[in-house]
């Protein structure tokens, strides 16, 4: 038989499979340029690709309104083109898309209803109105980010919080209009969640956390006027494994530690200028579980601190001390002589650290890695699914 024949008949019998047949086809390819390959053989197979995406992202990033390229948002057709063609979606980033609107978000409407993750972050015209739609669209979301998204208020939240109960991942960082009445609507309605994230929220300060969810395991509050009590007082009860907290200047740490989190593995306290011994101690007492500290920044820590860390935190394995002005040899050495399980040391520009000082720590403790690496974030793989 003729090749181009032979061609024509095997396309005209994949073509003739029904679409049920050509999707177990698609996700049974294994690799990704294979499933791209498939989209490529006909108009056809790509819409069968489309179909089948679960995942997409679109990101539009803020720079580019200020250079010489043209901005080239996402209009209403262009959405409806998208529902249309992505039917499966179950993660969608929107980040920096600043056209979306409210009547954008009316679309997912039309193929939203198996999204999981949503990522509308400066997406600033987005309001309470959005949040609407997303809310009676999208029963089944886990995760959602509305990083700079200031024209959300607590009633955006209440609402999408009373229909979305299985959420577990919340970005509310930059939201102006956020308050504790948001938050505490969150906690009311959202028991299974896992994660979240109130960093530069100017009127969240705390007392929206009573009666927080017990599953809740991973919180950064960063540069807002939150109270740290609220840490004690309402999310103490030993659930958290991961922490992120930084004190504006104006506000000293509270009692944090004795107690407050048992079960605290991770602490990132980078460029935290209030943290003084006194609470070094409550911590190193409070936390006997911590695995990983950061204290990068931290320049009024004294020898007492170190030394504290050493005496109490047998389960550290790695600590951060870039720039702490005050760390010298004889606390590294504290440091090195009581954490056992310590493997790793992440030290750069320490003023009062000699080179003599770094070498008996390392005749001391050859099994622990002496690293200059500055890490942005030492939030666990599983602590987020999306990270601005």
């Amino acid at each position: 038989m003729d090749a181009n024949v032979k061609k024509q008949c095997f396309c005209m019998s994949m073509t003739d499979l029904p679409n049920e047949a050509l999707y177990l086809i698609f996700e049974r390819l294994s690799s990704k340029r294979d499933q791209e390959s498939f989209g490529l053989a006909c108009h056809y197979f790509l819409d069968i690709q489309s179909s089948s995406r679960k995942h997409l992202e679109l990101n539009f990033y803020p720079w580019s309104r200020i250079s010489s390229h043209p901005v080239f948002g996402i209009d209403f057709v262009a959405l409806d083109k998208m529902f249309n063609r992505f039917t499966k979606l179950e993660s969608l980033c929107l980040k920096s898309c600043y056209d979306i609107s409210d009547s954008g978000l009316y679309q997912l409407q039309k193929n939203g209803s198996k999204l999981q993750c949503l990522y509308l972050d400066f997406c600033s015209d987005a309001t309470d109105i959005g949040l609407v739609s997303v809310a009676s669209t999208c029963p089944f979301l886990s995760a959602i980010s509305l990083w700079s998204c200031s024209s959300v208020s607590d009633h955006g939240l209440e609402i999408l919080t009373k229909s979305c109960k299985s959420l577990k991942e919340v970005h509310l960082g930059w939201c102006d209009n956020i308050t504790d009445i948001g938050i505490l609507s969150l906690n009311q309605n959202c028991r299974q969640l896992r994660t979240l994230e109130i960093s530069w929220c100017v009127n969240i300060i705390g007392i929206g956390f009573q009666g927080m969810s017990p599953t809740l395991n991973c919180l950064e509050v960063n540069s807002c006027a939150f109270d740290p009590k609220a840490l004690t007082k309402y999310v103490g009860g030993g659930c958290l494994e991961y922490l992120r907290i930084s004190f504006p200047y104006k506000l000293g740490p509270a009692r944090v530690g004795l107690g407050f989190a048992l079960n605290l593995k991770i602490l990132d306290f980078r460029d935290c200028k209030l943290v003084k011994d006194d609470l070094i101690m409550k911590i190193s007492m409070g936390c006997p579980m911590l695995k990983e500290w950061n204290l990068s920044f931290c320049d009024n820590i004294g020898l007492p601190g170190w030394e504290w860390i050493g005496l109490y935190c047998q389960n550290l394995e790695k600590l951060h001390v870039h720039n702490c002005g005050n760390l010298c040899d004889q606390g590294l050495l504290a440091v090195g002589n009581g954490c056992r399980l310590l493997s790793v040391i992440y030290i750069s520009e320490c003023c009062q650290i000699t080179q003599s000082g770094i070498e008996s720590f390392k005749m001391q403790r050859e099994d622990v890695d002496i690293n200059e690496k500055r890490l942005s974030s030492i939030a666990p793989s599983w602590a987020f699914t999306f990270k601005v």
